[in-house]
């Protein structure tokens, strides 16, 4: 039944299943947590126990029917899931092949149904330390020939080497276990290049991320290093806002924008506290009082060149980045505002700024130059101020707030697309999705951060990995096309094909996060697998520390340089029913 409501929709909520198993339905597109020890990507089942907060009434639950919705089961604190006893695994495991046999017959079941694989997770309460226990229907078309069943077991964490398999008794076990005369070995390691660690005196820890997964045929020994011509996948997650990026400043920018933003959305605006000594009342009547001083020059020819050097927080970059990411030199009088107007610490000062700016335009003390094409309410007054009159505008409610996020929104998308065209990692008309006019402003702000995000994205992997043009393109062409489709997401996992070459001199004396074997035999249905694997982190996360207390029986040698690794098994076996 469970498998009927899922060919509709994946159920959201557990099924509960004789008052202590919770029964999860997943989809094919959603990630597997039995991804590396199982390469199946279709519907599966995963069974865990039923955790309420408080024990019902064992005669209460007698009376529950077989499965039901466990949506009235609330997670406890810690809200992972929870595994079974192996006994109870095995009963269940024993249940399942009994319905997909056909040789079953005094069953009785009408129509036959091959039903999704089932993964139980397992508690390790067995001398194997099983973790997990699998089950997978073998078909040919619509009838069931048998079932591949699995079994993963851990151990550690450890980092006494002596309890690491070697990889020829692997391979000779796998041969008898399957009576295979020829076996297959693939590689995959997963090395850290880059994490954020957690900046001084704080408690904060940043997501960000970057990491390579290779793979490679034909293992000669256990923990071996993989060789250059292996296939390679960097993965990237990005947290923007580390104080130590080199753009940093362009990001605090990127806030208050932000902060304009939700005010001019909720009417409430968080004023962040100034950047600079002086009032923003001060430094705008300054910047004025030097364009009455200048207005030949500024009417001549507006040569950018001619203007005075705006100290605008794009300029404090770090020096190993300015040539690839520096302040503009053609930054035009409202985008000058805009870095002055950036220490604005309240609505009352945002309306005296604009006042004295409006009659400045008024009196005609001053005729600045402006880019074209920009479609602000100030860049228009401005337009106005050339032929002499301007309207009256009221500095009241939102529209001065309207009018900062306005020459903010135009300073910055400027600022991306300079970087982004500089660089040439994109042309104007990729890029005019996320500098388009024709949305609301709360979604230019949106598409804003994006840019901003792929921005950080790049300059991490040009200081950090020292990447090219050659590695830059690509990615940046891998962040546009899903930003294009996606919202703002810095936990999502930006993956870029790189050759192993690239980065080896960040990994080749590095120990490995995870690194497997897989002996395999057989092709299509007929094949099977014996996983080896070392991690760092458990391999599954039903895993709690009580659990990892219970695996952790073999002695450690005590070097806190070695690194700790659980040592993973999965190994498969075959039952045919015909």
């Amino acid at each position: 039944r469970i498998y009927e409501e899922g060919r509709e929709s994946i159920p959201e909520q557990p099924y509960l299943f004789e008052t202590d198993v919770e029964i999860c339905l997943i989809g094919g597109s959603c990630k597997s947590p039995t991804e590396r020890f199982w390469s199946g990507n279709n519907m599966i089942y995963i069974l865990q126990k039923a955790v309420s907060v408080e024990e019902s009434d064992p005669m209460e639950e007698s009376k529950a029917e077989d499965a039901i919705y466990a949506s009235e089961l609330l997670p406890k604190e810690s809200s992972g899931p929870v595994a079974l006893s192996v006994r109870r695994a095995k009963q269940l495991i024993s249940l399942f092949t009994m319905v997909q046999n056909p040789n079953m017959t005094h069953l009785k079941i009408s129509e036959l149904v091959v039903l999704p694989p089932l993964w139980i997770r397992c508690d390790g309460s067995d001398p194997e330390h099983t973790c997990w226990l699998g089950a997978e229907p073998l078909k040919a078309g619509n009838k069931i020939t048998g079932i591949n069943f699995y079994m993963v077991t851990c151990d550690g964490p450890t980092a006494d080497k002596t309890c690491f398999a070697n990889l020829e008794e692997l391979k000779m076990a796998h041969k008898m276990k399957h009576h295979s005369s020829i076996v297959m070995t693939k590689g995959f390691a997963q090395y850290e290049l880059i994490r954020a660690a957690a900046i001084e005196d704080t408690i904060v820890e940043s997501e960000s991320n970057i990491y390579v997964d290779i793979t490679w045929n034909t293992v000669d020994k256990i923990l071996e290093t993989p060789p250059l011509i292996s296939a390679a996948t960097l993965n990237i997650t990005l947290e923007s806002g580390d104080p130590r990026s080199p753009v940093y400043q362009l990001y605090r920018e990127l806030q208050f924008l932000l902060a304009l933003a939700e005010g001019l959305k909720t009417g409430v605006t968080e004023w962040p506290e100034p950047l600079e000594s002086e009032s923003a009342v001060e430094l705008v009547q300054e910047f004025l009082t030097d364009l009455k001083k200048k207005l030949d020059g500024y009417c001549i020819s507006g040569n950018s060149n001619e203007m005075e050097k705006i100290k605008c927080d794009t300029a404090a970059v770090d020096s190993s980045i300015k040539s690839i990411f520096s302040e503009r030199g053609d930054l035009d009088f409202a985008e000058q505002l805009w870095c002055k107007m950036r220490s604005v610490s309240s609505y009352q000062e945002l309306v005296e700024c604009f006042t004295l700016i409006i009659k400045s335009l008024e009196r005609g003390e001053i005729q600045p130059w402006i880019h074209q094409g920009s479609s602000s309410l100030l860049s228009k007054l401005i337009q106005q101020s050339y032929h002499g009159k301007i309207e009256v505008i009221s500095l009241s409610g939102i529209t001065p707030i309207q009018m900062l996020l306005e020459i903010g929104l135009d300073k910055m998308k400027k600022d991306y697309v300079s970087f982004f065209i500089g660089q040439e990692l994109a042309t104007l008309t990729y890029l005019d999705y996320f500098i388009s006019t024709s949305v609301d402003l709360q979604e230019q702000v949106h598409r804003v951060q994006k840019l901003h995000h792929m921005l950080e994205i790049m300059v991490s992997c040009t200081v950090l990995l020292q990447f090219k043009h050659e590695n830059l393109f690509p990615l940046t062409q891998i962040c546009m096309k899903y930003y294009k489709e996606n919202p703002l997401n810095e936990k999502h996992v930006f993956q870029l094909p790189i050759r192993p070459a690239l980065v080896k001199k960040f990994y080749q004396n590095d120990h490995p996060e995870i690194w497997k074997v897989d002996i395999s035999s057989g092709h299509g249905q007929k094949e099977v697998k014996t996983t080896w694997q070392v991690s760092t982190n458990p391999p599954v996360e039903h895993m709690t520390s009580n659990n990892i207390g219970l695996f952790s029986d073999s002695t450690v040698n005590g070097s806190s340089e070695e690194r700790m690794y659980f040592i993973t098994m999965a190994k498969c076996s075959q039952v045919h029913f015909t």
